[in-house]
């Protein structure tokens, strides 16, 4: 199936919504007439990290933060030894979330401006953009519009993937198998969604995902390769009881990945383009209003092809289980995934092994602990592709504390570790391994808005 014709799934499910809303309606149940939930497996979102007190709405905020970190190893991938160095990072922020009846949205801007002590030509200035609205069309009908975009010449800066907790319950939510720490790069994601409660217990959606990374000065970054994502879904779900629902979900996605013009002659194939299509099986299970856990499997097919090998294709399964747990003192969320798939700085099709653990624990009124881990093991799905990119392994983590100095003031200690494995990539392979310790002071007004 072509993106356009994905695209058109998504328009006609647009229009016919309020049609379908007006004649749902009258047929749901006095039994049941709950808003049903749109599962972890298909929702695309993450699960909810904030505290209880952290969980506030209709609020404005602005605020600055202050940022200075030691680096062991900035420039990977230049020679045998690393080189270490301590940065500077100023990053004003603003921030919304409000809530109506029918809408919740939330937006984030964040840019920064890093100086570093002894290798000037480092210094960057970033752009970080996070929108994320959610529109009740009809009491049955919500629509769902996200966008991330990202300008960034750290990793460790970004709003993802080391410095936020959020883990998914979604095959489709991507995931960097390759981390360069400190390459200028520009990545964007874009995610619409519907979906339509068309019965007291039944529920179908659609949605549609574009993502681009993109490698700015591949000298930075050699052997990586920029990408573009194009992906669809359509699902539909029931609501077995209260706290269970089972569904089914077809999946859909096209990946292009291209070495840049001045990489093209030291690598074996500049391009490929990988496509799979997935049907998957789900079942998520409300154990108690603070804990969710997902299952998803079913057949995947892929199709890779790089100049100048043959095409590959074949089948093989695909699996995804998740879980979330909430109380006012205690987020916990992890994931593992198995599936085929390409892009994030890799070239051609791998199969892919993923495990992501969030945690975040208030230990007394004004000391909170936070700590991610994401590991992921890739293999080339051919051996005759893995000559150029035959995959390797990614371990990185974060642990920090926190403290509030007064209402406005907080400060932030933490460490950060990143740990490579991927021979024949120069940007990770020569010193694979990056370690940073960081102090952040950050201020910060809150506003109320929508009162």
């Amino acid at each position: 199936m072509s993106r356009a014709a994905h695209a058109c799934l998504v328009i006609a499910l647009v229009t016919a919504a309020p049609v379908w809303s007006q004649e749902g309606t009258a047929g749901v149940s006095s039994a049941n007439t709950g808003v049903m939930q749109v599962p972890a497996p298909v929702s695309g979102g993450a699960y909810p990290m904030a505290l209880g007190g952290e969980a506030r709405s209709n609020y404005l905020h602005a605020g600055l933060g202050f940022n200075t970190a030691y680096d062991d190893n900035i420039i990977p991938g230049t020679g045998s030894s690393p080189i270490s160095d301590v940065s500077y990072t100023v990053s004003p922020l603003i921030s919304l979330d409000q809530t109506t009846s029918r809408l919740h949205q939330t937006l984030i801007y964040r840019p920064g401006f890093t100086l570093y002590q002894h290798n000037s030509d480092l210094n960057q200035f970033d752009q970080q953009l996070a929108f994320d609205l959610q529109y009740r069309l009809s009491p049955h009908v919500t629509a769902s519009l996200a966008d991330t975009l990202q300008k960034s010449s750290t990793a460790f800066n970004q709003l993802t993937p080391l410095s936020g907790g959020a883990i998914s319950g979604s095959l489709q939510s991507p995931v960097l198998p390759v981390v360069a720490p400190f390459a200028n790069q520009l990545s964007n994601s874009a995610n619409v969604a519907l979906s339509y409660q068309f019965s007291s217990n039944s529920m179908i959606g659609a949605s549609e995902l574009s993502a681009i990374l993109r490698y700015l000065n591949p000298s930075q970054a050699p052997g990586l390769a920029d990408s573009t994502t194009g992906a669809a879904e359509a699902f539909y779900s029931h609501r077995l009881s209260e706290a269970q629902y089972f569904g089914v979900a077809y999946q859909y996605s096209a990946i292009d990945s291209t070495f840049p013009d001045t990489q093209s002659t030291v690598q074996n194939g500049t391009d490929s383009n990988t496509i799979t299509q997935t049907v998957l099986f789900f079942y998520s299970l409300n154990l108690t209003s603070n804990l969710s856990i997902s299952l998803s499997s079913g057949p995947e097919y892929f199709n890779v092809s790089q100049s100048p090998f043959h095409s590959t294709h074949s089948w093989t399964p695909a699996a995804m289980a998740s879980m979330g747990w909430q109380n006012p003192r205690t987020s916990i969320a992890a994931s593992y995934s198995h599936i085929v798939s390409g892009g994030g700085g890799l070239q051609g099709a791998f199969n892919s092994n993923s495990a992501g653990l969030s945690f975040r624990r208030q230990l007394t009124r004004t000391w909170t602990i936070d700590a991610m881990a994401r590991y992921s093991i890739t293999a080339n799905v051919s051996e005759v592709l893995s000559h150029s990119s035959p995959g390797g392994k990614s371990l990185y983590g974060t642990l920090s504390v926190q403290h509030p100095l007064s209402d406005r003031l907080k400060i932030e200690c933490g460490y950060m570790r990143i740990s490579q494995t991927y021979a024949n990539i120069a940007a990770v392979s020569n010193t694979p391994n990056a370690n940073r310790e960081f102090m952040t002071i950050s201020y910060q007004l809150t506003m109320p808005v929508g009162r």
